[in-house]
Parts: structure tokens; sequence; C-alpha cells
């Protein structure tokens, strides 16, 4: 293994974790117009308050990695999604901007405009999200100096869309499940258990027919596993986490739930590596015009130099995160004048 296959590694795992702590935050903010009273807005929001920008640091990581380690990739993807990642930015500072802004005033009106922004600038990040991820594994039309040559409607394809809305229910489950492990006993939590099913079926939906429509129209998506037999492995681990968070949920283990929920986004972030393997980006018109792990990579000096700085670091920010959720575990505390606590 050398020190290319390690850094596309180490991307993966960044955008695992990732996909799973903001995952639920998107999920939160998906699901926060179901909230009746103005109390259960201020619960639910509570519930991600003091974790949610500690989240979105997986995501700078993620990109600074990728432009440290795969400068050509990252410049394909960055010039070739420039309006994509531009409502990208937008909807994740218009999302914090709700998040902070929305109890600084009582009125009602301030209140529902926020409350409308929270759920579209999640709703909207989530489906970019999904949208590239799509584009990603059918691949994108680049020439030989890796400059992407479609348009941003080109990216809005019916196969990139559907994995939006898949990726969209996706963080709607896990928020329900989050949700579940934070809220209070009571009508709310009853009521967040009726949704998470709800989530879980549409979800289970959408998986059904992704999966057929990428067995079917993204035929290079499994070449890996004709090389690579324990690939299967982490199918069977998809399914059956998936499976386990309807059974835990009936079972009423709602921890048990969320660690399913969390294990098949990262079987899912897996086979999105499993698809793209050995390219970071694909070329759909010419293969030869692809960013592989060797051709996008930076010198075997600077992978080396990255990779001792990652084993130093990494390990303050996983302990500062955990820190971080130890401290705010357990159930969030709102009162009806919307005043939160734990």
């Amino acid at each position: 293994m050398d020190l290319n296959t390690i850094w596309f590694m180490l991307l993966g795992v960044l955008l695992a974790g990732y996909a799973v702590l903001d995952g639920f935050d998107l999920g939160v903010g998906i699901l926060h117009p179901l909230a009746r009273t103005d109390s259960e807005r201020r619960a639910f929001l509570s519930s991600i308050g003091p974790i949610w920008d500690g989240n979105e640091v997986w995501l700078v990581t993620f990109g600074g990695a990728l432009f440290a380690a795969f400068p050509m990739a990252y410049a394909t993807v960055f010039s070739g999604f420039y309006v994509a990642f531009m409502l990208l930015l937008f909807a994740l500072i218009f999302r914090g901007v709700s998040i902070e802004l929305r109890s600084k005033r009582p009125g009602r009106l301030w209140r529902r405009a926020w409350d409308l922004g929270f759920f579209l600038s999640s709703a909207v990040a989530s489906a970019i999200f999904g949208v590239g991820v799509g584009n990603a594994m059918t691949g994108l039309a680049l020439d030989a100096r890796g400059v992407y040559l479609g348009t941003f409607l080109d990216l809005l394809n019916p196969y990139a869309v559907g994995v939006g809305l898949l990726t969209v229910a996706m963080f709607a489950v896990h928020g329900a499940l989050y949700l579940g492990l934070k809220l209070p006993p009571g009508p709310l939590l009853e009521r967040v258990r009726g949704w998470t099913w709800r989530a879980w079926g549409i979800f289970l939906v959408l998986y059904i027919l992704g999966t057929v429509f990428t067995l079917m129209k993204v035929p290079h998506a499994t070449a890996n596993f004709e090389y690579h037999p324990w690939a299967a492995a982490v199918v069977v681990l998809n399914v059956l986490a998936l499976a386990n968070v309807a059974r835990s949920v009936h079972l009423g283990r709602p921890r048990m739930a969320f660690a399913s929920s969390a294990a098949t986004i990262v079987a899912l972030v897996g086979l999105l590596g499993l698809g793209l393997w050995p390219n970071l980006v694909r070329a759909a018109n010419d293969l030869g015009n692809s960013l592989t792990v060797h051709h996008a990579a930076s010198s075997p000096g600077t992978l080396r130099t990255m990779l001792i700085i990652a084993g130093i670091g990494m390990p303050f920010v996983l302990v500062y995160t955990g820190a971080v959720y130890w401290t705010f575990r357990g159930r969030v505390k709102v009162d009806e004048e919307g005043r939160e606590g734990y």
C-alpha cells in the first residue's frame, strides 16, 4: 500500500466522518418543519446547538486534505462544480445564521422566517452533496488537462438528482434517530419515532431504486468487485446495518438504531470509494483523461510530510470531539418559554 492509496483511504475516512456527524445535523434541519410549536422547534435546535459547527470541521479538513494530497483533482472539482459549490457554501452559511439568529427576537414572523431558512438550507445542502456523489459515480466530461467541459445543468442529470433525493432521505432518517436520543420523553418524542419509520421507508424505496439504476446505468461501479472479492463484505454490512435500523427502532433500542444508521452511511461511503478506485475524478467521455490517485497526486515528499502531520493532529481532533459530545451528552430540556439546557 503506497502513500497515494493511504491518502485516498484517509479522504474516505474524513468524508465518512463528516457524513455521519453533520448528517444528523442536516437531518434535524430537514425534519424541522414537522415541529408544531415554538418550544418544539427550540428543542430541535438545542439538540444540535453545541456541536453543529464542530461537525463541519470534518468537511473543511476533507477539502484541505484533497487540496494538499491531490491538487489536480481539487482544481478540477472546485472549478467544474463552481456554481454548485457556491450554492453549497451559501446553504451552509445560511444554516448557521438561521441557527444563531432565530432566537434573538421573539417575533413570530422573525422566527418562522429563520425556521424556513434552516429547513431549506439543510435540504439544499444535503441534495447538493448527493448530486455531487451521483456525478462522481457516472463521471464527468474532461479534456486532456482535466478541465470540466460541461455546464452546471449537465450536473443535474436524472441519476445524480436521484442520488440527491436518496441523500436527503438518508440524512432525514439519521436526524430522526439522533432526535430520538436527545429529546425528552413526551408527545414530541413519540411523533419523532413515527417520522423515523416514514423516513426509513422512503429511504428504503430510494435505496432499492438507486441500487437497481446503478447496476443498470453505471456498470463500472462494481468493476473492482472482480479484483477484490472482500468488497462484497461492504455490501453485506450495508444491507445488514440498514435492516438493523428498523429492527432496533422496533425493539426500542435508539442507540443501536443510531449506530446502525451511522454504519449504513460509512458503508455507502466505502462503496463510493470502491466504485471510484483508482480514480478521483472519472472522465466519462475518455477514460484516459481521468484523474487517478497517482496521476493527480502531490509529490511523495508532500504526501509523507502530510501523513506525519495527520498522525500527530488527528488524535487531538478525536479527543476534542469526544470531549464535546461527552460534555453535552443526555437529553435536552426546553421549557414553554424556549429556555434550554441539558
